[in-house]
């Protein structure tokens, strides 16, 4: 199974696409008991602040498909939104997320949301986990490369493997 993982977001959009093996075992597991869930593809993909919004939306809508046509995921796994204080931000936030599942349906992608705290303790144990302790547990629980240090990609990441913890 793949899983598009999305941290959403209009400037930064965390991107990811994770593969179950089909034998169990991931060939680049870690010694330490990696895991069957392997890194296909992940990046942090960055609007201007300079284009228009409506301009910005189109750019991640063409992202979000160019991805699902390469990779063909069966799920999108996507962040649910947390209030927050800005509501201009959310309400752009929310059109983003928007575009994403959009692009994901017309694709025929099953869509898996989790809210922040069900990613903590998928990839934690711990639903009030911090940042710094789903970064690190990701970057056990899947291979990644070390210069992959975007907040939004490894959230992406983190989503994804939330998806494959709940759709077994």
């Amino acid at each position: 199974m793949r899983i598009l993982g999305i941290d959403p977001g209009f400037e930064r959009l965390g991107i990811a696409v994770l593969e179950k093996n089909k034998s169990g075992k991931s060939p680049s597991a870690k010694s330490y008991g990696g895991t069957m869930e392997r890194v296909l593809f992940s990046e942090c993909f960055k609007t201007s602040a300079k284009l228009e919004f409506s301009e910005r939306l189109r750019l991640i809508g063409e992202e979000v498909k160019k991805i699902i046509k390469e990779y063909k995921p069966e799920v999108l796994a996507i962040e649910t939104l947390f209030l927050n204080t800005n509501q201009k931000t959310v309400m752009r936030v929310a059109e983003a997320r928007g575009v994403v599942i959009y692009e994901a349906a017309q694709a025929g992608l099953q869509i898996f949301e989790a809210s922040p705290p069900q990613i903590k303790i998928a990839t934690t144990g711990y639903g009030r986990a911090d940042k710094m302790q789903i970064i690190k547990m990701v970057k056990i629980l899947v291979n990644i490369d070390e210069d992959k240090k975007s907040d939004d990609e490894l959230d992406a990441i983190a989503i994804a493997l939330t998806a494959f913890a709940h759709l077994k």
